[in-house]
């Protein structure tokens, strides 16, 4: 992975994205139905393009949404369905047009009050909320966002009545009607004007910000937040939830201050990513200069990506922390500080999260549940809760409410934020010394994602891989523990391989949008032996693909 030289750097005016033509785009482009890269394609988290690319146009749109409107009447979903959007400049477009369309086919809308922002995580609140004790008419979602994506990108993802992330069978389901009707000319699609989808009786409005908000003590110790009275801060990153945090610290009297309230479609407020782009990647140092220059101003500060659902978290004494640190912090505390969720309720993590998780989890005496990558692995454990506590190496969790019932069923970086506050409320230690403290128990990791080139047909071979292929015995000089290509935690195939030593570890997946592989490692025996195990992973992956 080569770093730009323009990394952590500010954004030049000649990078922003031009608004009026990206929008222009949005309406005027009309995507190739036969052309792969201009098709509706779903990945781990809907829909995501740029309209100058034909990737996110109003037909996307119009296609995808009757799609799903399709899928209601399969499944028999007749609730509400929650409609939210994120700032970046595509998801207003997009917003209006999936109105038309849900209007025309009737559907029982709700959307935020004056158009406000929603958060992914307050339209998964809002779902899981609506549907408890119900066991018909139940609520789902769509929430319009491309995540941490550069600004000329857009996203369009699909919630289900449980709350989280469509798994892979329902988004393959709509993907494939949707593709079926741009094929078709959308001559399947039932629209109306906006005007009237905005008057439809079936179009309402729903307050998130208050039911989310005045929720919030019943997964967060907001009263040892307060009564602390330590000072926070908090970079909203022109994202989703701007208008959430002066409502939390009102609600709850906390000190916490809003650095900045601008909301700019641009995002030149951004310092560049490692590859020179405009991201709102709260995990990357490169993108987050400005939070991290928060951290000398305030005892704990944040900023999440926008759609609010990761986390970043500063520290007086960490700066910004590691997603893979502060998620084995929340493990630690959480489980110790929860009374009355259920006994064994197990510690979820993706495969490619830190094994500093397995062994906080070990020490405490909790099951690990291991998936592959993918926030939705965690929904069902999350619902039902066999899971305390959903994380994912890309800054991502979720957790149950004080109750031990369902909170989020998709990742929420503001409960995730606010934890930190509690943490360092109730423990008089910030986060990143409560992960200093485990470091100096359980060891001190290392740990880096590489990516190496590979063609479609390397990366095919490596997604499906069968355990008969692998005939490894040492990593790094260690004895293979073992070598999987399905997660230990549900069985499912992880796309790839992962090998484990007692001291170190491996994945390997390929990318779904680029011809690259992922190579993510960890080593508890320092950066040597990381980069052994790097090499070692490098010349076993291109051995068995």
């Amino acid at each position: 992975m080569s770093i730009s030289p323009l990394a952590g750097q500010p954004v030049d005016p000649s990078m922003l994205v031009n608004v009026p033509e990206l929008i222009t785009a949005y309406f005027v482009r009309k995507p190739d139905p036969v052309n792969a890269a201009e098709r509706v394609a779903f990945g781990t988290s809907g829909h995501r393009g740029s309209a100058f690319k034909n990737g996110f146009n109003e037909p996307h749109i119009l296609a995808t949404t009757q799609a799903i409107c399709l899928y209601r009447q399969t499944q028999g979903i007749d609730g509400p369905l929650y409609l939210g959007m994120d700032t970046h400049a595509l998801s207003t477009p997009a917003m209006a047009t999936a109105l038309e369309v849900l209007a025309a086919n009737g559907i029982a809308v709700r959307m935020a009050d004056d158009n406000v922002y929603t958060p992914t995580p307050a339209l998964s609140h809002a779902i899981l909320t609506y549907n408890r004790g119900r066991k018909s008419g139940l609520a789902d979602g769509i929430v319009i966002t491309p995540s941490h994506n550069p600004p000329e990108d857009g996203g369009f993802k699909y919630n289900p009545p449980n709350g989280g992330p469509a798994g892979s069978d329902i988004t393959t389901w709509i993907e494939r009607q949707a593709n079926a009707l741009l094929a078709d000319g959308l001559r399947g699609v039932k629209r109306m004007p906006y005007e009237r989808a905005l008057r439809a009786d079936t179009t309402q409005r729903h307050d998130f910000i208050r039911a989310y908000v005045d929720d919030l003590a019943n997964v967060i110790d907001m009263d040892a937040i307060r009564d602390a009275g330590i000072p926070l801060g908090v970079d909203p990153l022109g994202g989703a939830g701007i208008q959430y945090w002066p409502a939390i610290a009102e609600r709850y009297q906390i000190d916490l201050t809003l650095v900045d309230t601008t909301v700019d479609p641009t995002f030149r407020f951004m310092t560049l990513d490692w590859d020179g782009r405009i991201r709102m990647d709260p995990s990357s140092t490169y993108a987050m200069q400005r939070l991290i220059g928060l951290k000398d101003r305030f005892q704990v500060a944040w900023g999440c990506d926008t759609d609010y659902d990761r986390h970043g978290i500063v520290t007086r004494t960490g700066g910004l922390l590691p997603p893979n640190h502060y998620l084995a912090v929340c493990v630690y505390y959480l489980f110790q500080n929860r009374p009355h969720w259920p006994a064994g309720a197990a510690v979820g993590k993706t495969l490619v999260s830190s094994s500093m998780i397995d062994r906080v989890a070990a020490h405490l005496g909790r099951k690990l549940y291991e998936v592959p990558v993918g926030f939705k692995w965690f929904v069902d454990g999350l619902l039902n809760g066999s899971l305390g506590f959903g994380g994912e190496e890309s800054a991502g969790a979720s957790f149950l409410r004080m109750d031990g019932s369902a909170w989020s069923t998709d990742k929420d970086g503001i409960i995730a934020c606010l934890l930190a506050a509690e943490i360092t409320a109730r423990m008089e230690r910030d986060p990143g010394e409560v992960y200093e403290g485990l470091a100096s128990q359980f060891g001190a990791p290392v740990y880096a994602r590489i990516d190496a080139a590979a063609t479609p047909a390397q990366k095919t071979a490596l997604s499906k891989l069968s355990p008969s292929q692998l005939t490894l015995t040492e990593l790094a000089g260690e004895k293979v523990e073992a070598a999987l290509t399905h997660a230990p935690g549900n069985g499912a195939a992880i796309g790839g391989l992962k090998v484990v030593a007692a001291n170190g570890w491996f994945a390997a997946r390929p990318s779904g949008t680029e011809d690259i592989y992922k190579i993510y490692a960890e080593s508890f025996k320092g950066d040597a032996h990381l980069r052994q195990i790097q090499e070692e992973a490098q010349q076993i992956v291109s051995r068995v693909v």
